[in-house]
């Protein structure tokens, strides 16, 4: 009987750090992933700016999915660099939509690219 409950403790004592390393390894891709859906909302944006006098509403729809992605990557995280960089894309971001709904058909996107790559750091350096 002991040593049945000797080895159910030890096999909790070597799955709770598997979970727990699972979880981080998890958070790492989701963020990972969603760095690149982010980056790629970027190159949208930047495709969008570059021809806003075709449709305007293309660069209001980048700037949708980069919210979507940073709200899904801010509630995925509790990482104070990760969340610093996320806080300037947002900042970025709403710059940009200001701009546009100002009537500026070429913002300047540079702070969201920067921003982005920010982010694309933070996520990869683990």
């Amino acid at each position: 009987m002991k040593l049945r409950i000797a080895a159910v403790a030890v096999a909790a004592a070597l799955t709770i750090p598997a979970l727990t390393s699972c979880d981080a390894i998890s958070t790492a891709m989701d963020c990972a992933s969603t760095a690149v859906a982010i980056t790629e909302g970027v190159t949208d944006l930047s495709e969008a700016v570059s021809n806003a006098g075709n449709s305007p509403q293309d660069a209001q729809n980048a700037l949708n999915q980069i919210d979507a992605n940073l709200k899904k990557i801010g509630d995925r995280t509790d990482n104070a660099d990760l969340g610093k960089a996320i806080d300037s894309m947002t900042t970025a971001v709403k710059n940009v939509r200001t701009a546009i709904e100002q009537g500026n058909p070429t913002p300047d996107i540079k702070p969201v690219a920067d921003a982005a790559s920010e982010i694309s750091k933070v996520c990869t350096a683990g």
